[in-house]
C-alpha cells in the first residue's frame, strides 16, 4: 500500500490529530504501535520498502516521565533506537523525516524561551532520551526536521487538561504547581503544522533553510496553575462545580522526575522560515474544550 505520508503512533494525541487532518489529494498510511515498532529495525525497514511514502512523519513516543526513571530501557528503546531506525530507512531510500521532540531536552534554568540553538541539558531519562533521538536523526538523516513541543494536550488520550475536568468532579480544592513555566500546545494545531511542513516537502517547496531543528508550542507562556485555573474559566458554564485551586512549589509536590522550571520555547524560527505560528494557547484552550463538550454532550443523547 503506497501513501504520501507514513505516519508512526497514530494512537497518541498528536498521531491520532494528524491522522483525522489530512485532506485529499495527499494521502496517509498511519500505523499504531502493533502495526509498527519502531524499534524493530527490520519491521521500519521492510514497512517503508513497502509503503514507499513521500515523507514519514514519528509521532511514536514513550511520554510517560515519571515512569521513565525507573524504564530507561524502553525510553531509550523508542525515543532513540527508534528514531535512529526510522532515519536511517530514511536515508536509504532519500526520504525526508518529520521527528516530533520535546522541551525536556532543556535543564529549565534559562530566564527567557529556549532558542534551538541553546545547548540541550536534559534534567531526566525521558528527556536525555529524547535528546539521543534528536543526535541519532541528525546523524542518520540529512533531510530531516526536528520538531521540539510542549505540553500538549488534545481531545483524544490522557493530559492535564482531561486530568483538570476529572478532578473538578471529585475534588473541591486542586493543589497545582505554579514556579514551572511552558507554551501548553493543543495538539490539533501541532496537527497543523506538521501537516503544512510535510506538504512543503513532499510538494519539493522546502525553504532552503527548512531542513533542522525548530521549536512548535502554542503561542504565549503560563504556569501549571494558571494553566488549570484558564482550564476552569472556560469550563465553568459547562461542569457543576469549581475547585479551588491554589499554587504549590514544585518541591510541594515531589515527582520521580525532575522537570524544567522553564521551558517556554522560542518559535520565531518556524515563523520566519516556514511562515506557521500557532495561535494563543487560550485560544486554542476554549475550541479544544468546546469540542470536549459537544463529544459529550452527544454520547449522552445518543
Amino acid at each position: 500500500m503506497t501513501c504520501d505520508i507514513l505516519l508512526t503512533g497514530a494512537e497518541g494525541q498528536l498521531g491520532w490529530e494528524v491522522a483525522r487532518r489530512v485532506q485529499a489529494p495527499l494521502t496517509v498510511r498511519a500505523t499504531t504501535r502493533a502495526q509498527l515498532d519502531i524499534t524493530n529495525r527490520e519491521q521500519v525497514l521492510n514497512v517503508i520498502a513497502d509503503t514507499m511514502p513521500k515523507v514519514i512523519i514519528n509521532a511514536a513516543a514513550y511520554t510517560a516521565v515519571d515512569k521513565a526513571e525507573a524504564n530507561s530501557d524502553i525510553a531509550f528503546s523508542v525515543n532513540r533506537d527508534g528514531p535512529a531506525f526510522l532515519a536511517e530507512a530514511c536515508s536509504r531510500s532519500n526520504l525526508p523525516l518529520i521527528h516530533l521532540s520535546t522541551d525536556y531536552v532543556f535543564d529549565g534554568t534559562k530566564t527567557t524561551p529556549y532558542a534551538e540553538s541553546d545547548a540541550s541539558a536534559p534534567l531526566g531519562v525521558y528527556g536525555a532520551s529524547k535528546h539521543a533521538g534528536e543526535m541519532a536523526v541528525r546523524e542518520a538523516c540529512i533531510q530531516h526536521v526536528i520538531l521540539r513541543t510542549a505540553w500538549v494536550y488534545g481531545v483524544h488520550g490522557n493530559n492535564f487538561v482531561k486530568t483538570m475536568l476529572r478532578l473538578a468532579r471529585e475534588r473541591t480544592e486542586l493543589r497545582v504547581v505554579d514556579d514551572q513555566y511552558g507554551s501548553p500546545t493543543f495538539a490539533g494545531d501541532l496537527a497543523d503544522a506538521v501537516l503544512a511542513v510535510a506538504r512543503r516537502l513532499i510538494g519539493g517547496t522546502c525553504p532552503p533553510d527548512g531542513v533542522g531543528t525548530f521549536h512548535c508550542t502554542g503561542d504565549g507562556a503560563t504556569t501549571w496553575c494558571n494553566f488549570a485555573r484558564k482550564i476552569f474559566e472556560i469550563a465553568e458554564p459547562r461542569i457543576q462545580a469549581i475547585p479551588d485551586v491554589q499554587p504549590i512549589t514544585t518541591a510541594d509536590y515531589p515527582t520521580p522526575a525532575r522537570r524544567p522550571a522553564n521551558s517556554a520555547l522560542d518559535c520565531s524560527k518556524l515563523e520566519r522560515v516556514y511562515g506557521i505560528a500557532l495561535r494563543p494557547w487560550e485560544e486554542a484552550l476554549t475550541d479544544m474544550l468546546d469540542e470536549v463538550f459537544e463529544a459529550d454532550v452527544a454520547a449522552h443523547t445518543a
